[in-house]
């Protein structure tokens, strides 16, 4: 079964190198976003499942910039 993770820390995420991570730079104890943020909510789990398919290389963790809209991928 494939993973993804949702960072809330690079450099944590590179220490433990889980197999696919994505990165949005939300503060800690919002990994989506903040409460009531539900399209955001819903674009990030979008983006999600459309990584998990698309990373094939293990340890990789994809930047995104959610904050404008169809400006998702930062490195």
């Amino acid at each position: 079964m494939a993973t993804i993770s949702i960072s809330l820390s690079k450099d944590i995420t590179k220490k433990l190198r889980p197999p696919r991570a994505l990165y949005f730079g939300f503060p800690l104890g919002h990994p989506i976003g903040y409460p009531h943020q539900t399209s955001l909510h819903h674009r990030v789990l979008r983006l999600l499942l459309r990584y998990l398919k698309e990373i094939d290389s293990p340890g990789t963790i994809v930047e995104l910039d959610v904050t404008e809209k169809g400006n998702d991928v930062i490195a």
